[in-house]
C-alpha cells in the first residue's frame, strides 16, 4: 500500500483530500489537527501503514504494525442535523465495515455495541470518533478506525481484553487493504444520509452482537447491569429487559460468561 496505490482505488470517490503516512503516532490527531485548516474539506482522509500511538476508547492502545492493517481516519462536515447526532457517527462506522465484508466478501459480521465489530464472537476492527468543537457544536468529525488484516495485527492473547481476529484467517485468504478501503468508504457514504434514521437504527439492531443472549454491562463508576439484550433504541442507546436504555460513553459490553 501507498500513496499512488491508494489514489488508484479511491479515485471514483468523493474524497477533500488525501494523505498517506508510513508511519505514524494516531491518525485522528493527524486528522484533527488538519481538521483546523478551514479550507480542508469533507470526506479529507489520513491513512497509515503503521501507527506507534494509536488509540481506542477510555485510551486504550491500538496498535497498527507495519503492513497488518487498515488504520485510517475520515475528516467529516457535519450538517446542522448530523451534528446533533455525533454520538450515532461511530455506528456509521461499524454499519459501513459490516455491509461491506458482508456485500464484498461473503462474510458475516457484528457491532458490539458501541463501538466494536466482530467476526464469529472475536474482535476485528474499532472505531474511535473524536470532534473539533467551537463551543457546543462539532465544527468537524474524525472518524478513526483500525482494522486487523494480517495475523501480525492480532496482539498475544496475554495482552487482549476481548478476543481478537483478522481478516485474513476469517477468509482463509489474503485481504487487499486498498480495495476494502474502497468498498468500506463507498459503503459510508451511501449509509451517511440515513445516519438515525429508521433503516439504519433497523440495520444496527439486526447485526448487534449477543442480541437475545445474558450480557453485563459496565459504566465508569464500574456500575454493573445484567441483563438480556433486547436491542437498539432509536438515539442508539442499548436496551436491556432490565433497563430501557443505557447511554454511557464508556459501556464495556460481554457475555456473562465472560
Amino acid at each position: 500500500m501507498n500513496y499512488e496505490s491508494l489514489q488508484t482505488a479511491l479515485k471514483h470517490l468523493p474524497l477533500g483530500g488525501l494523505r498517506y503516512l508510513e508511519q505514524v503516532g494516531s491518525t485522528n490527531d493527524i486528522a484533527l489537527a488538519w481538521a483546523e485548516e478551514k479550507k480542508v474539506r469533507d470526506y479529507s482522509l489520513v491513512v497509515a501503514n503503521e501507527q506507534i500511538a494509536g488509540r481506542g476508547r477510555n485510551g486504550r492502545k491500538w496498535q497498527t504494525p507495519p503492513d497488518s492493517a487498515l488504520a485510517f481516519s475520515l475528516l467529516l462536515r457535519p450538517n446542522k442535523v448530523e451534528a446533533s447526532q455525533l454520538a450515532l457517527f461511530t455506528a456509521l462506522g461499524a454499519l459501513a465495515l459490516t455491509t461491506t465484508l458482508q456485500e464484498n466478501y461473503s462474510l458475516k459480521a457484528e457491532i458490539k455495541w458501541p463501538n466494536d465489530v466482530l467476526i464469529e464472537g472475536k474482535k476485528v476492527a474499532g472505531i474511535l470518533v473524536e470532534a473539533n468543537w467551537v463551543g457546543d457544536t462539532p465544527t468537524s468529525i474524525v472518524l478513526g478506525m483500525g482494522i486487523n488484516i494480517h495475523p501480525t495485527a492480532v496482539p498475544p492473547a496475554n495482552e487482549l481484553l476481548f478476543p481478537a481476529t483478522c481478516l485474513d484467517v476469517a477468509l482463509s485468504k489474503p485481504v487487499v487493504r486498498e480495495e476494502l478501503l474502497s468498498g468500506l468508504l463507498n459503503a459510508l457514504i451511501d449509509w451517511r444520509p440515513r445516519l438515525g434514521g429508521a433503516e439504519m437504527v433497523s440495520a444496527w439492531d439486526e447485526h448487534l452482537a449477543f442480541k437475545g443472549q445474558q450480557v453485563q454491562v459496565q459504566g465508569r463508576a464500574r456500575q454493573v447491569i445484567h441483563g438480556t439484550l433486547l436491542g437498539i433504541n432509536k438515539d442508539g442507546s442499548l436496551r436491556l429487559d432490565t433497563v430501557e436504555s443505557i447511554h454511557f460513553g464508556d459501556v464495556h459490553l460481554r457475555p456473562s460468561r465472560v
